[in-house]
Order: structure tokens, then C-alpha cells, then sequence
């Protein structure tokens, strides 16, 4: 009688010790998400000056004016290609929407990260017309000339980068990244980037600039850790 009642104790106490609390989720250390993190550079540092060319001219604009290249480091994306740890984590959004306007006869932002599915509005806030367009294999589209107040959308179904352009203004251009995943993220001013929620697994981590090709590293990434990755983005001197 003595040895069953132990043998019963100690199935309590294996029921007890070994269960979660009431109500607590279930932790799998593999599964907890960890954390990519680094500073971005660009070198050498950007501090000439472009001219704006003007094809196309309306009456009544003002002429000309020169540029400083500022804020660099707010036109890189650091993103993560698609690798097995991301499949089924991040599908593609439908009806992702987001804006890219035309300000100031630029494209504001510069540069513009979507996920694939994400329907962008182009909205002119210039008081004058613009005409954008796209020749990018990607995504090719001519949104005619529209005036102050009024916006033009697009769908984004494929991935790839998608030059943007207007016929009226020829110094205008931007930049659409359309991306298979969420994890993407552009520096602060001091170039400090974090991703966080990332899968534990092995990535391959790009750096996209405009004026340098994409900076591509290897990055292994542990449950419940953050990596460090600094990322280096060199410019030709010219």
C-alpha cells in the first residue's frame, strides 16, 4: 500500500512540476523570435551638389537650383531575402496601402519600401501638374498629367526595384523597393538599424542604395539573441 500511494505522489508531482500554469501560453525556446542589429555607413561621405535639369518647362517656375545630397542614410534599406525560416512567418499583405507624393517638385519620401500587394496612392501637392510614370519591368505605368489636390494609385504584384520618374519635371525621380517580407527597415540619422522578431535561422541581410550596388551579408540569427552586423556601403570615388 506504501509503495502505491508513492507511486502516485510521484505522478502529482511530475503532473505539477512539468505543466505550464493556467492560462500561461507554451514556450518553446527554438521558436522565441531573435534580433538583427548594426550601424549602417556609407563611404565616402556625400557632400557635393547635382543640378536639377529641366526637359520640360512651365511658365511662371522658377529657374533652376542646385541640391546638397543630405540624409544619405534615410535612402538605404536594410531588408532580409527570402529564406526557409520566413516561409509561412511573413506572406505577403493584401490591400497593404502607402503614399508617395510630390512636394516641392521631389518625391517625397525618396525612396519608398512596400510589401509585395501594396497599392501605392501618388498624390500631387504641388500647385501645378505632374505626369508620373514608370519603365521598370517590375511594374510599368504612365499616371498622365494630374493637377494639385488629386492622387493617382498603383498595385505592386511583383518584387523588384521600380524607378519612378515624371515627364514633366525631368530631375524628379524616386524609388519603389517592392519587397517579399516585412523585415526591412532604413537607418536613423546616426545610421543605427534594428530588425526585430526575425525567425532563428541563417539570412542573407541586403543593403540598398541608390548609388552603390546592393551590400549583401550573411547573417545567422539565434533564439532569444540579438546579432550584431554592421554594414559598410561604399561609393566609387567619382
Amino acid at each position: 500500500m506504501a509503495r502505491e500511494w508513492g507511486g502516485a505522489l510521484a505522478s502529482v508531482l511530475v503532473v505539477v512540476v512539468g505543466s505550464p500554469r493556467p492560462g500561461s501560453p507554451p514556450r518553446s525556446v527554438a521558436s522565441d523570435p531573435g534580433r538583427i542589429e548594426g550601424v549602417a555607413s556609407i563611404a565616402p561621405v556625400l557632400t557635393g551638389t547635382r543640378a536639377r535639369i529641366r526637359v520640360y518647362d512651365e511658365p511662371g517656375t522658377p529657374p533652376p537650383k542646385r541640391e546638397r545630397d543630405g540624409q544619405a542614410l534615410a535612402n538605404v534599406v536594410i531588408y532580409l531575402n527570402a529564406a526557409p525560416a520566413l516561409r509561412g512567418v511573413t506572406p505577403p499583405i493584401a490591400h497593404a496601402a502607402a503614399a508617395l507624393h510630390q512636394r516641392d517638385e521631389t518625391f517625397v519620401p525618396h525612396v519608398l519600401p512596400v510589401v509585395v500587394g501594396t497599392t501605392v496612392e501618388f498624390t500631387n501637392d504641388d500647385p501645378l501638374f505632374h505626369d508620373v510614370f514608370s519603365l521598370s519591368s517590375v511594374r510599368a505605368f504612365d499616371l498622365q498629367r494630374f493637377p494639385q489636390g488629386t492622387s493617382r494609385t498603383v498595385a505592386f504584384s511583383k518584387p523588384g526595384v521600380v524607378e519612378v520618374f515624371c515627364h514633366i519635371h525631368a530631375d524628379m525621380s524616386a524609388y519603389i523597393l517592392v519587397l517579399g517580407n516585412t523585415f526591412f527597415v532604413s537607418p536613423d540619422s546616426s545610421g543605427h538599424f534594428a530588425l526585430d522578431g526575425v525567425p532563428p535561422g541563417d539570412y542573407q541581410m541586403v543593403a540598398w542604395y541608390e548609388r552603390s550596388h546592393p551590400v549583401v551579408t550573411r547573417v545567422h540569427v539565434d533564439a532569444g539573441r540579438t546579432t550584431r552586423q554592421d554594414v559598410r556601403i561604399p561609393i566609387p570615388a567619382s
